[in-house]
């Protein structure tokens, strides 16, 4: 059997190994970079966020654990295959249609206003300032504003200070 070569499968076969030897080139100067970044950062742990490790994660499973082995630099083919896990693992987890537990917490501008209620009248009690909130438009209960006071440290209405300034007693009346 006589193999003859046209012209063009001559060029072809030019061009394959030209680009080949680019990207063996590249992948070089790659794995320097990054044994010079290796360096850099000494003993000292690469800290990446979630889309930088799924993006390992993906291109890292898509060549395998004895390519990365072979090519694998600033992290172990184990931790790797392990992200790509955490990944998948959270993908059919369902997580974004579970409900959130528990109550709700209490806007902070409604603790601002109790706080502020509380203050400026020191005469009023949970009642009162339930019923003001109410007319400012909040509705929550009057259970509420004392869990609110007790936490801010404010004392209920009958033994807080009732003695303040004469602005103070003039603006409450």
């Amino acid at each position: 059997m006589n193999l003859v070569l046209h012209p063009w499968q001559l060029m072809l076969m030019f061009l394959a190994s030209r680009v080949n030897r680019q990207q063996q080139e590249v992948i070089e100067y790659l794995r320097t970079e990054n044994a010079v970044l290796k360096a850099k950062f000494g003993t000292k742990r690469i800290l990446l966020n979630n889309d930088q490790r799924r993006r390992l994660a993906v291109k890292g499973k898509t060549l395998g654990r004895k390519f990365l082995d072979e090519i694998g630099t600033l992290f172990t083919p184990d931790t790797i295959l392990r992200w790509h896990r955490k990944l998948l693992a959270a993908k059919w987890d369902y997580s974004d249609r579970k409900k959130k537990q528990g109550r709700p917490r209490i806007r902070q501008v409604i603790v601002d206003l109790t706080l502020q209620f509380a203050k400026e009248n020191p005469t009023w009690g949970c009642d009162r300032i339930q019923g003001e909130l109410a007319k400012v438009g909040y509705q929550i209960c009057d259970s509420t504003v004392a869990n609110i006071l007790k936490a801010h440290g404010i004392e209920p209405a009958p033994t807080r200070k009732r003695t303040g300034s004469w602005a103070t007693f003039l603006k409450a009346h």
